[in-house]
């Protein structure tokens, strides 16, 4: 089958995957990225095809996220999080930022905090800089000799590499998005493979508050994680949910495109059935089907070009015409 036309190629839904992982950790801090431009970042490194310019920044998290993926059995050490902390804080981007990037925090308290400047509300407060050395030392040596223990679930293990490195908080900026990554790596080296298939980054984005306020919760109750174990747990299980969600897409893609890749379809009609096809609940747009006006949009045709396209996919037996409309008729995958 020609995988332009056809069927979701194994490098694509790890692309897909990677990408949501990106994009979710960064949103959940507030911050919006350029998707095309991480997607090339990210294509790049998995050999797929490249459509849209790199920055350093798009670069640096994509580096990090396959180095995740891909470097699982590498140990955990001081240079690396170091490292992985210049990937996210690029000299191009933030140079005129005071952020010490690839090094720890200053001396200064380490406070998350909201509220009036002269009433604030202290939800959060890191270990002090004299004990942040002997802190991450401790964290790092456990992250690497927790491995072996056999009394110890793999996902307990995994939501306490989260919840500890998060509440040493080593670095000035960029320690949820290092906590997430953290928890990638460890669910990697406890489930191979894992990180290709699952993004938890996105189930904690949708639901970020709560996630928010069972860390906040957590770390005041002198450090009893049960209700984050419980609430992580949680959002692993969510996390196959979606994933079996991907897969059963991607199963009837390749179905569909089985029975019609010999059809002679145009690359324009090629284009929007496989928009169709990816559409899901996060993308409102197309997941209740299409309209003349929005295939016009996204093959830049005529509309009378448009409406003929789409009657051909019908009569082809590829899309069929939902009930009402009138002019703004739409048409969905059979």
């Amino acid at each position: 089958m020609d995988m332009a036309a056809g069927g979701l190629a194994a490098e694509d839904l790890l692309l897909d995957t990677l990408l949501q992982n990106i994009l979710s950790s960064s949103a959940i801090e507030g911050e919006k990225l350029n998707a095309d431009s991480v997607r090339s970042s990210l294509a790049k490194r998995l050999g797929l095809p490249v459509n849209t310019a790199t920055t350093d920044r798009s670069e640096g998290l994509a580096q990090l996220m396959t180095e995740v993926v891909e470097q699982v059995e590498e140990p955990l050490s001081l240079q690396r999080l170091f490292q992985w902390h210049g990937y996210l804080f690029p000299d191009s981007e933030y140079s005129f930022q005071k952020i010490r990037v690839g090094e720890l925090r200053g001396e200064e308290p380490m406070q998350v905090i909201s509220g009036r400047l002269d009433r604030p509300t202290i939800h959060f407060e890191a270990p002090p800089r004299s004990i942040l050395e002997s802190e991450l030392d401790e964290f790092i040596a456990w992250f690497e000799t927790s491995q072996k223990d056999e009394s110890m679930h793999a996902l307990i293990r995994v939501a306490l590499v989260h919840f500890w490195f998060i509440t040493i908080h080593p670095f000035d900026d960029g320690n949820g998005r290092l906590a997430r990554a953290l928890t990638d790596l460890a669910l990697g080296k406890a489930y191979a493979n894992s990180t290709r298939l699952l993004s938890l980054s996105l189930w904690i984005l949708e639901n970020r508050k709560s996630y928010y306020e069972v860390l906040e919760s957590c770390q005041k109750s002198n450090l009893d994680v049960t209700s984050w174990i419980t609430w992580f747990l949680q959002c692993v299980s969510e996390s196959i949910e979606y994933f079996k969600k991907q897969i059963e897409r991607s199963i009837f893609k390749t179905r569909f495109w089985k029975k019609n890749f010999e059809l002679g379809l145009r690359q324009e009609q090629i284009k929007v059935l496989n928009r169709l096809l990816d559409a899901n609940k996060d993308d409102k747009e197309y997941e209740l089907g299409i309209s003349a006006s929005q295939y016009q949009k996204v093959t830049k045709v005529s509309k009378a070009t448009a409406t003929r396209h789409l009657a051909d996919l019908v009569k082809l037996g590829c899309l069929e015409k939902m009930p009402g409309g009138g002019r703004s008729s739409r048409y969905k995958v059979i």
